[in-house]
């Protein structure tokens, strides 16, 4: 009986030390690539800081992606709330600012 006990006890051992098995990077990045490709879009928000010589500049980004390549980024100024807008459909880019949406309306 003690034999048996010390049996399962050293198989458990060994199974716990040598693990179910190891991912490797290339594991990680095939998986992610896979999930990559399966993705119909997503949305990323973020902030952003720019810094022109003495001046800073902080902007709040969108960015919406859509399967197909469409896509849509916006970028807002928070100092003075100028927006820019960079617009990808079926028809083409386009680089949307406060003046060119006043001509529209």
């Amino acid at each position: 009986m003690k034999k048996i006990i010390t049996f399962f006890i050293s198989i458990i051992c060994i199974l716990g030390l040598t693990g179910c098995g190891k991912i490797t990077k290339k594991d990680v990045i095939n998986k992610t690539n896979k999930k990559i490709e399966k993705t119909k879009g997503y949305l990323v928000k973020a902030s952003m800081e720019l810094i022109n010589n003495e001046d800073k500049y902080k902007y709040d980004v969108v960015v919406s992606y859509k399967k197909d390549d469409f896509y849509r980024v916006s970028l807002l100024n928070k100092s003075n709330n100028h927006e820019q807008i960079i617009l990808r459909n079926k028809n083409g880019v386009y680089v949307i600012t406060h003046k060119s949406l006043q001509l529209l309306i």
